[in-house]
């Protein structure tokens, strides 16, 4: 394990997750922020795009040329979807990377085709890529260069089902995953979507059917079931800012009964620091982990026989976001997984 501070490049760093990076790096204790870019920001400083960050010393935001990528050890891509593979496939071997986007979640390129409109470009550095689900990927994460940062929707869904499916304890063709998300989630560009006439007082569903998340989670899962999955995904946008809450249905697998999800989760995250089974029948909520990467699970008996609720819930941006690209990325380098992430839930 280093001893040593390293030095951190955060490409994109203008938008939610750039912003909640800077948050979180801001305590670390072994990490130096030496370069932020943002092409349309560029020339500004984070305090000037956002206020909350005024008080921090950090570097100027600068477009990507202006960087040299070689002198970091550490590089979180924050940029959009479908523009980071071309700009990962030019950066040196040396530096380990966190691509916040989609572009390296899912391994086959004709279903990232299929499910983002457009071909992949970097297919090779798409072959070495490590899925970073931490809890569940942790040795392949240590030894890549470049992890593929789940997304929220996914971690909220993965993390209560992997080990249930593994201890077949599930039934893979019956679950339904029914989950609601924070406004932020969508980015911090201008949408018609996200005004807030569009999002207060109200909630719908989106992406029914559809949304791009639902390969990733069928593929993770199947790596835990050890057969296809294909699971019914309903995404909602909440009028919240933060959150993702997964109600999540089950069938029981013959002979299991709901407490046996709840043991098996218990043993499963026994030992890990951010994933938090409450006891039997508790159910967890976004305002208890708001600002943390924290992912707190809930298992309820259904009033039907045979099947059982999961209840998951973090946060979009942290967790689900850059708390976890900071976790993987403590983890590729060696450090303290906890490291800048020993934040505790805001409330109210």
């Amino acid at each position: 394990m280093t001893t040593e501070r390293v030095e951190i490049a955060i490409l994109g760093a203008s938008g939610y997750t750039g912003a909640e990076l800077l948050r979180l790096l801001a305590s670390h204790p072994r990490v130096h922020i030496g370069a932020l870019t943002a092409e349309r920001q560029a020339g500004r400083t984070p305090g000037e795009v956002f206020p909350h960050l005024a008080s921090l010393s950090l570097p100027r935001l600068v477009r990507i040329e202006e960087i040299d990528p070689a002198r970091f050890d550490g590089i979180f891509c924050c940029l959009p979807h479908g523009l980071t593979q071309a700009v990962i496939r030019e950066l040196p071997e040396g530096p380990r990377i966190v691509d916040l986007s989609a572009d390296f979640r899912l391994r086959d390129p004709a279903l990232y085709e299929a499910v983002y409109g457009r071909p992949h470009v970097a297919t090779a550095l798409q072959e070495i890529a490590v899925y970073g689900l931490t809890e569940l990927y942790r040795e392949a994460v240590r030894g890549t260069r470049l992890v593929a940062n789940p997304g929220c929707y996914t971690t909220a869904a993965e993390l209560p089902l992997a080990p249930l499916l593994k201890a077949g304890l599930v039934d893979p063709d019956r679950i339904v995953i029914d989950a609601k998300s924070g406004v932020s989630g969508a980015g911090r560009d201008a949408k018609l979507g996200s005004l807030y006439a569009e999002v207060a007082e109200g909630l719908h569903a989106y992406g029914v059917a559809m949304h791009r998340h639902a390969p990733e989670i069928d593929q993770c899962l199947a790596d835990f079931a050890g057969r296809p999955v294909t699971v019914s995904f309903t995404p909602h946008l909440a009028p919240m800012n933060r959150g993702i809450l997964a109600t999540i249905y089950v069938d029981l697998a013959p002979g299991a009964e709901a407490p046996d999800l709840h043991a098996e989760l218990r043993r499963a995250y026994a030992d890990e620091p951010f994933v938090e089974v409450l006891p039997f029948r508790g159910i967890p909520a976004t305002r208890h982990v708001r600002g943390t990467n924290l992912c707190r699970i809930g298992v309820h008996p259904d009033r039907r026989p045979g099947r059982a609720i999961l209840v998951s819930v973090l946060d979009n941006l942290v967790k689900g976001a850059s708390g976890q690209a900071v976790q993987n990325m403590n983890v590729m380098l060696g450090l303290p997984e906890t490291e800048g992430l020993a934040a505790v839930p805001l409330f109210p």
